[in-house]
């Protein structure tokens, strides 16, 4: 059966040396990414796993079965002959996209299979995918590719799911035990000037990428200055001490009726105990920090604060103009890990960190996603998805608006330029943060 969804199979076909080197090269691959998802688990309870916190989250269990699930029906199914699925309800169960699957914001209902199961499951398509790499097909790379590529996505949408769970408690509770100190002061923010003209956007395809980064075309741009770095928690205190929250001048009509209807009066993580401000992060409740920059913020507060500071948001094309100027290169699939790794989460940091003092343009891989003024629709000239597509982006482009970069939690290797990530204007669970614009007459 054909496969239709990605365009290059570049990272593959640079490490096919010979068939026994190549089949060790994709296990350790497989391995590595899907163990991280198990190292993500293990600070866990099977309470934890079991439940979401909002309609737009995932049980943690879920998000397990869902990575292997994909494994199971487009590499499996397609390629071992004969292929008997683990369970035919996990197919309903575990799925998402145009077929047939369970609604989203009933998955915590479903309490069985148990994690344990769950477990089994995994290790059963593991061990299977192990066996295909053997003696895999040239069509099935691409699969692969895919897969792994969504499961890192999966990964970051664990911790942000992860997070709005145990920021729900009222006890703070900490995900990992990692002291946090002071970040570093920043400098002054400054807003640097470029020519615009005529600008090469969306990926070239000589690697891998979403659909949704190409074609890759040419837009104009007007000249326009865009911020050295991200918005602060400080400069945002600002905003929220000097009432900007109430204030119609600075928000959108929608905007206003979100922030009313919502009882919004800081960022989503803030907390305000005595007079004093912290911040919920995956380390726990702790002091915010001024120069940190600012995180969890929806499309409605970002513009709120540009229109606050006498800015705007760029638009998605001015942002990977300013990108490319300083990172012209892609940044292609993670190295190599251990695949008998075990729990690694307490080496990270999984929170903004911070611009420091250096000058010129920085920040746009680190930190927080970057909101732009761009709603999210196809580029000019995509090509029309046939039956053999496994991902139908298109059908996800409305009401919703770009995001570029990437954030504290982004898995290492899974961003680069052209990476298009969205969501609608009133998300804030994502790590949102705020860079600035404007325009030069």
């Amino acid at each position: 059966m054909k496969v239709s969804y990605t365009q290059s199979q570049q990272f593959f076909s640079e490490r096919r040396v010979d068939g026994g080197v190549a089949s060790r090269q994709f296990t350790e691959l497989f391995q590595s990414i899907r163990q991280q998802s198990i190292n993500l688990t293990v600070t866990l309870s099977v309470e934890d796993m079991a439940v979401q916190s909002m309609p737009g989250s995932s049980p943690v269990k879920w998000h397990l079965a869902h990575s292997t699930w994909f494994f199971e029906k487009y590499l499996l199914g397609r390629f071992v002959k004969d292929y008997l699925p683990f369970h035919p309800a996990f197919n309903l169960l575990f799925s998402t996209g145009a077929g047939a699957h369970f609604p989203k914001e009933q998955r915590s209902v479903i309490t069985r299979p148990s994690l344990s199961v769950i477990r089994n499951y995994c290790t059963h398509v593991d061990n299977a995918v192990i066996a295909l790499l053997k003696n895999m097909p040239e069509e099935a790379f691409p699969v692969l590719e895919l897969g792994l590529q969504r499961e890192q996505q999966s990964q970051e949408q664990m911790l942000i799911d992860i997070k709005n769970l145990l920021g729900s408690n009222p006890f703070h509770p900490a995900y990992i035990s990692k002291t946090i100190e002071p970040a570093e002061k920043v400098a002054n923010l400054k807003m640097l000037e470029l020519r615009g003209g005529m600008a090469d956007i969306g990926h070239p395809g000589l690697s891998f990428c979403f659909d949704n980064e190409m074609p890759k075309h040419r837009v104009f741009l007007n000249p326009y200055a865009i911020a050295d770095r991200k918005v602060t928690n400080a400069e945002y205190l600002a905003f929220v001490n000097s009432n900007g929250y109430a204030d119609p001048k600075y928000w959108l009509e929608e905007g206003a009726a979100w922030r009313k209807t919502e009882h919004v009066k800081a960022p989503l993580y803030w907390r305000k105990i005595e007079d004093t401000w912290y911040e919920y992060t995956l380390h726990g409740l702790i002091p915010l920090d001024p120069n940190r920059p600012v995180c969890h913020v929806s499309y409605y507060e970002a513009d709120a604060f540009a229109r606050f500071s006498g800015a705007r948001l760029p638009t998605e094309f001015e942002w990977e103009f300013a990108a490319n100027s300083i990172i012209p290169e892609l940044p292609g699939m993670p190295e190599l890990k251990d695949p008998d790794a075990k729990n690694k989460v307490d080496d990270v940091f999984l929170h903004p960190s911070g611009a420091g003092s250096t000058s010129g343009l920085k920040q746009f891989f680190a930190d927080t996603w970057e909101w732009t003024s761009s709603s999210y629709a196809a580029y000019p000239g995509v090509k029309v998805r046939n039956e053999f597509s496994i991902d139908i982006p298109d059908r996800q482009m409305v009401n919703q608006y770009v995001l570029r970069g990437a954030s504290a939690i982004t898995p290492a290797g899974h961003s680069r330029i052209t990476y298009r990530n969205f969501s609608p204007a009133t998300s804030r669970h994502l790590f949102t943060g705020i860079r600035l614009a404007r325009s030069i007459y």
